[in-house]
């Protein structure tokens, strides 16, 4: 694997480094010594699986407050999607500012999520199939969002955005 590190401090693309012979493709998805020598989150408690009917579909952007903060490894099973995070991290450089990647099964990218971050993605492709890891068991409680399509943070989605659900699309826009 290779970890590129994005415009956000902690947050990662991390690159198969995939084995190809005549029976198609081979790749390590996580090791946690390789995670573990570049300072990430080796521990994951919970694998989830999110499948989208129609392109254009937003997830997000969701995260999860102080004790219960997840770390995310999040990668493409199938389709394609753009995988977008924010950086909530108060008197963090990039505070509010936003990164997003095409993550695809094409690609084999992955993105890895520190805690103090929001996440979320639009399918770029109908049926795109989102497979990811969190660090921390899912708190109700503790769980907080902010919206897509907030004027603050101004995130540019690829497509138009054809369905998000009633949570998402309720959560608080941002003080000016």
């Amino acid at each position: 694997m290779q970890f590129a590190p994005t415009t956000l401090a902690g947050a990662y693309l991390i690159h198969l480094d995939p084995r190809v012979d005549q029976r198609g493709m081979f790749a390590r998805a996580f090791c946690a010594r390789e995670f573990a020598e570049q300072g990430l989150e080796t521990e994951f408690v919970q694998a989830n699986i999110s499948s989208n009917r129609r392109a254009g579909t937003v997830r997000g952007m969701h995260f999860q407050r102080g004790d219960d903060a997840e770390v995310k490894l999040v990668r493409c099973a199938g389709g394609a999607v753009y995988d977008v995070i924010v950086d909530i991290r108060e008197g963090s450089e990039t505070f509010l500012h936003w990164f997003g990647a095409e993550l695809s099964q094409a690609n084999g990218l992955t993105m890895y999520v520190p805690k103090g971050f929001a996440h979320g993605y639009q399918a770029l492709t109908d049926g795109a199939t989102v497979f990811y890891m969190v660090s921390a068991y899912y708190a109700p409680e503790a769980e907080g969002g902010l919206r897509f399509d907030d004027p603050r943070l101004s995130i540019a989605w690829p497509r138009a955005v054809s369905d998000v659900s009633d949570k998402d699309a309720k959560w608080p826009l941002l003080e000016a």
